[in-house]
């Protein structure tokens, strides 16, 4: 039956081409609009680590002083050197890692090649397997090598490919700065996005080029990059171990919810004992948030993304009131033919189905050149200055979607229609003619 209705839908279009072509169109702006909107906010607000993103915390503590206090407000965004220190050194999770980021020099030690500046991390050794950092070459550091204050550093694929054309640079030397790091890994492709781990960088950019251990960044008094807000004095270097300045981003990785609720039951003791050192002023206020609620709570995904969103869902809604006219003014104009129909036997409901198929097989053509439209939006957007840019691509489970959005959309557009003209009445029709 789905067949012979499928076939007198396609008839149908052939008789009122105009007609449908409005309707086809109406329902393909709609598509066009929604899509392109839906695929950039799924990109900036997609889980970044999935499978992983509620084992791993980040964690806020309040050591600022009691001046502009205001109870109940946020704890710092970051973390100073002195704390990031004592919760690595006391290794209270399953893994932990201190970062921050900057830039080098990068020498490169072959001719014609200039020296450059490249983004840089610097952190300690957990943050690889932490955040399942995907490798090509080599490995990350080792715990020991932190403590040693190792010269070593690991690079990413671009960088490899920019400076050694892509072959094995595993234990070749590189002149940051001013001086030699010997490369113990190369990351493979690897983009989290967005960067969650530190919102304080471009949370869209690229991965950085260079990765080098915290301690020996701070040994080399290596460049610096991100926010910092201090509330005393740093005797002159703001980044020194007991300088009163949050800067650093903590990470830490806890398997199971007695682990969360055994490290916030520790920090809350660490703050205490901080505050009791005379180091805190401020009532013990620690938080303790997964992958998800940090981006949450940091707003990830710009304002206007999220307006463009509501717009295109709008747009979608106007497009389907008038293919609802579109569908009601065509069902009645063939009010006789569902007349016949129906003195033939055709029941109410099968008129009904007969209608639904049509209406389903316009949003099918809808949604065919609504991907058009969406992959011409998408291509718009990737035109744009905007870092997240580039990430606006199509994917799979979003080509689906789009089908699957226009036919429902059609489908519920075509509910009102179907129902008046399932209430035509035979006898009067056959009357008229």
């Amino acid at each position: 039956m789905f067949g012979y209705y499928l076939n007198l839908a396609l008839r149908s279009f052939r008789r009122n081409k105009v007609l449908t072509a409005l309707m086809v169109l109406a329902i393909a702006l709609g598509i066009g609009a929604c899509m392109t909107t839906l695929t950039v906010f799924r990109v900036l607000s997609g889980d970044p680590m999935p499978g992983k993103s509620g084992q791993l915390f980040y964690v806020q503590l309040d050591p600022a002083t009691m001046q502009g206090y205001n109870p109940g407000e946020e704890p710092s965004e970051q973390v100073t050197r002195y704390d990031a220190e004592a919760l690595l050194r006391e290794k209270r999770g399953d893994r932990q890692a201190m970062m921050t980021g900057g830039g080098v020099s990068v020498t490169p030690g072959e001719a014609g090649i200039a020296p450059f500046l490249s983004d840089s991390r610097y952190t300690s050794a957990d943050f690889f397997p932490m955040f399942e950092v995907p490798f090509l070459q080599g490995r990350g550091w080792t715990a020991k090598e932190d403590e040693a204050h190792a010269r070593v550093a690991v690079i990413s694929k671009a960088l490899n490919e920019r400076l050694f054309g892509g072959g094995n640079s595993v234990g070749r030397t590189l002149r940051l700065d001013q001086d030699d790091f010997t490369i113990v890994g190369v990351i493979d492709e690897w983009r989290p996005t967005p960067r969650f781990y530190d919102m304080n960088s471009d949370r869209y950019g690229e991965l950085e080029e260079v990765f080098l251990p915290f301690t020996t960044s701070r040994d080399l008094k290596m460049g610096r990059s991100g926010s910092m807000d201090c509330w005393g004095d740093s005797g002159g270097d703001a980044t020194s171990a007991t300088a009163p300045c949050v800067w650093i981003q903590y990470w830490v990785e806890l398997g199971s919810a007695e682990k969360h609720s055994a490290y916030l039951n520790y920090l809350t003791n660490y703050s205490d004992q901080q505050r009791a050192a005379g180091r805190y002023e401020r009532p013990t206020n620690v938080r303790l948030r997964n992958v998800m609620e940090w981006l949450d709570y940091n707003r990830v995904v710009p304002s206007d993304v999220v307006m463009q969103l509501w717009l295109g869902f709008g747009f979608l809604l106007v497009c389907l009131l008038n293919t609802v006219g579109l569908l009601l003014a065509k069902f009645l104009r063939r009010s006789s033919e569902i007349g016949v129909r129906r003195a033939l036997g055709a029941s109410r409901m099968e008129i009904f189905k007969q209608c639904l198929v049509e209406a389903g097989t316009v949003g099918l053509a809808g949604g065919i050149l609504g991907l058009g439209l969406s992959l011409l939006g998408l291509w718009a957007v990737r035109q744009q200055p905007s870092s997240y840019a580039e990430l606006a691509h199509l994917d799979v489970g979003m080509l689906f979607t789009t089908f699957a959005l226009a036919i429902v959309a059609s489908l519920f557009a075509g509910l009102l229609p179907a129902w008046r003209a399932m209430q035509v009445t035979p006898a009067l029709q056959l009357k008229s003619q």
